[in-house]
């Protein structure tokens, strides 16, 4: 895409942006309108990465930047009932429920009865009109621009999930939040910003996921941001299961204080084009934060996982297992930085990355870095790429087991440490499922 172009997608989203204001009711005079006008001045200024940016050399984005894609504020024509809904729900465990059309909180599909008095389930929408004072003081943290895409979801964002559980308080039953994208005319753009606060000494689970309605493409890009007080334990799943045509870029900040633990579990299986990005902040000591990851591509898909961790104080502990299973002409990336600081001492950080090949056609770029101005410290990490293990294949070949089904063993095999992090067994079971189901290979 050539310099014109590029400026066509721009001047493409300022003209929108004021249809896109006049349309919002309610919001005219809140904090997320004033943060709207102020991104959409920066993004004037800002251009989308390249592959000259070093953070995005391995993804080329001009997919994304070749489609007018249109922000949406009705779902009128997308209506979907609830026995539609069940099929992107993850069931056979009691949940609070929330569903996003389009970026749009759907009450008739969500099921938010029998909260507990306390706990904020609520969206951002919401809160910033009825109960602003709740949520004021962690919105402009949230606003952390650092390219065009970050300032694109601040400019077009109108709601999100925001979950607040107080202190002292663990809540037995997880919260499942259903994103649901696409319009049968239009190609969408969905935003959205997301807040979870973990209150001190709060325990809680959440499982996001993000699905595709229609065939159409369409691009997804949202924010979330965490927020775990002291010793608060936090248990968050994100399942990216989109159609072939979709383009989807997450930015996920998490921030944590003393002996606070987060595991932070993300699946990738569809989409186009998708980027998650993780930064996460270990602003305290004694700290656990796990991040577990697994991104399965085939026919062209391309799924680029970029993590960082800063070590901020010291005696704390950082886990990273990322692994991919590629097919056909699918790519892959894994860029993960682990920064120690100076005043980090006692630190233990591990960074793991593996990607296994299952074509010759298919390929992964990897880039694991690791900065540390401590000297106590114990750090490593490591990247592999391969194929499925021939002698092992060979061994269960002997046993009599059919080709198909022996390459489906060692695919479990291979991705079994990172499924096994799921802590919630029935959804580890149906997301176990959808591997076999989207390399399309046998089960056992």
């Amino acid at each position: 895409m050539n310099i014109t172009e590029d400026i066509k997608i721009k001047d493409w989203y300022i003209k929108n942006f004021q249809l896109f204001e006049k349309k919002l009711n309610g919001q005219a005079n809140t904090l997320l309108s004033e943060i709207r006008k102020d991104a959409i001045e920066k993004f004037k200024s800002m251009e989308f990465p390249t592959l000259k940016d070093e953070e995005w050399k391995y993804t080329n984005i001009k997919p994304i930047l070749s489609k007018y894609f249109v922000p949406l504020l009705s779902i009128e024509n997308n209506k979907i009932d609830k026995e539609e809904l069940n099929k992107f729900l993850y069931d056979k465990f009691d949940y609070y429920l929330m569903v996003f059309v389009n970026g749009i909180f759907s009450a008739e599909l969500s099921n938010l009865t029998s909260v507990p008095e306390g706990i904020i389930i609520d969206r951002l929408n919401n809160l910033l009109i009825h109960k602003p004072e709740v949520i004021q003081k962690y919105l402009p943290k949230i606003v952390n621009e650092e390219n065009a895409f970050d300032t694109l979801n601040s400019a077009y964002a109108h709601d999100g999930a925001v979950v607040i559980i107080p202190d002292n308080y663990i809540l037995k039953k997880p919260i499942q939040i259903v994103y649901i994208t696409g319009d049968v005319n239009t190609e969408v753009l969905s935003t959205s910003k997301n807040l979870f606060v973990g209150g001190k000494n709060s325990q809680f689970s959440i499982v996001t996921s993000y699905n595709s309605l229609y065939a159409n493409s369409y691009f997804t890009n949202t924010s979330t941001d965490i927020f775990a007080a002291e010793d608060a334990i936090l248990n968050f799943y994100k399942i990216q299961n989109e159609g072939d045509s979709a383009f989807h870029i997450e930015k996920t900040n998490i921030n944590q204080k003393d002996k606070s633990i987060v595991n932070h579990f993300s699946l990738s299986v569809g989409g186009s084009l998708v980027r998650n990005s993780i930064n996460a902040a270990l602003d305290g000591e004694n700290i656990e934060c796990h991040l577990y990851g697994l991104y399965i591509g085939n026919g062209n898909q391309h799924i680029d996982n970029h993590t960082f961790i800063d070590h901020l104080k010291p005696n704390c502990i950082s886990n990273e297992l990322y692994k991919g299973i590629l097919d056909d002409n699918a790519h892959g990336v894994f860029a993960g930085k682990i920064l120690v600081r100076q005043d980090a001492q006692k630190t233990n950080a591990f960074q793991s990355n593996k990607s296994i090949l299952l074509s010759k056609t298919s390929g992964t770029d990897t880039k694991p870095q690791l900065e540390i101005y401590a000297d106590d410290v114990k750090c490593s990490h490591g990247a592999t790429v391969g194929s499925l293990d021939e002698q092992a294949y060979f061994y269960i070949r002997s046993r009599g087991i059919p080709s198909d089904l022996a390459k489906s063993m060692l695919i479990k095999a291979f991705a079994e440490d990172v499924v096994g992090a799921i802590k919630l067994e029935p959804l580890r079971d149906k997301l176990s499922h959808q591997i076999f189901q989207h390399l399309h290979r046998a089960e056992f």
